[in-house]
């Protein structure tokens, strides 16, 4: 069960998160036209009355570029407001998940962009470790990753996550608690929702950006961390037998943040993860603003 943060914003303003209602007729539950983001915030640990928000400006650039596929013109500065405004008016006190959506909020039964009326809304949960930091079990899915070339993949549009949704059942249902996907190449592509990498003689291997993947804001952090740690990271297409192989398996993405993957089908994964747990004790350092280096990567939120 989720705790929901009190107050959503929607149609403009902010409502009691039980009074946030849709009607059933809206045209993005019909048609899955929408695109959504998602951001971890935590509060600050060294100052009470502050919020630290993990790559706000990317998450929001990442969502203005994704509207655009809805033939909807919403400014990444729009939106990074409306979510300062947001954790504001909520003022959270434990570690917490951002979920805007941009959507077709017209009334209607014609799947189109054009002529219809678009929104953003905004909720937010209560969340720890999405999945397990202990490690995870994944099968590879029956089920395999869109192609750009009949679906926007550049943008995390809500109609695609069908697929997720089914993938993910189908491995806890088979005992598993994750999947991976296949590119329609054949290739490893991403986890359900989660970037994903692999780590084979002190090198970092990960999908690129040319294998449908979603060009996940983590997935960025942890590349520019490894490289910045002195790892290689080479990001080429990946093959399932790799998997079974590999030193280290760790996926990535904001709810998941990095998580080890400890068996695959059934095969499993070394217990030793040095370069998996080096890359997670940083990005949780730099969450908490405790890496100068990073500091633009944090965006602080005034509760005052």
């Amino acid at each position: 069960m989720h705790t929901f943060l009190p107050y959503a914003y929607l149609k403009g303003s902010f409502v009691e998160f039980e009074k946030a209602t849709l009607s059933v007729a809206t045209h993005a539950l019909h048609y899955g036209t929408a695109a959504f983001g998602g951001m971890r915030g935590i509060p600050d640990p060294q100052n009470s009355r502050q919020i630290l928000l993990f790559r706000a400006d990317r998450h929001a650039q990442r969502l203005s570029k994704s509207a655009r596929f809805l033939k909807y013109d919403l400014a990444p500065e729009e939106i990074l407001k409306t979510l300062e405004s947001f954790v504001r008016k909520n003022a959270p006190t434990t570690p917490f998940y951002l979920r805007p959506l941009v959507y077709t909020s017209d009334l209607g039964i014609s799947p189109r962009l054009h002529n219809v009326e678009k929104d953003l809304l905004v909720y937010g949960i209560e969340l720890g470790d999405y999945l397990s930091p202990e490690g995870v079990s994944c099968r590879i899915s029956s089920w395999y990753r869109q192609e750009d070339r009949s679906f926007p993949l550049r943008g995390k549009i809500s109609g695609g996550y069908i697929t997720s949704s089914m993938a993910k059942t189908e491995a806890v249902e088979s005992g598993f608690d994750e999947a991976i996907m296949m590119n329609s190449q054949g290739k490893v592509c991403e986890a359900s929702g989660m970037n994903i990498f692999i780590v084979r003689d002190g090198s970092i291997v990960t999908p690129g950006v040319d294998q449908d993947i979603l060009e996940g804001i983590t997935r960025d952090s942890v590349i520019t961390v490894a490289r910045d740690l002195g790892y290689q990271v080479i990001e080429r297409p990946l093959d399932k037998s790799e998997l079974l192989i590999a030193d280290e398996v760790f996926l990535s993405g904001t709810a998941a943040k990095v998580t080890p993957v400890k068996q695959i089908e059934n095969y499993p994964l070394p217990k030793e993860r040095p370069v998996t747990e080096a890359l997670k004790k940083m990005i949780t350092s730099i969450t908490e603003n405790r890496e100068p280096r990073y500091n633009s990567w944090v965006h602080p939120v005034s509760l005052d």
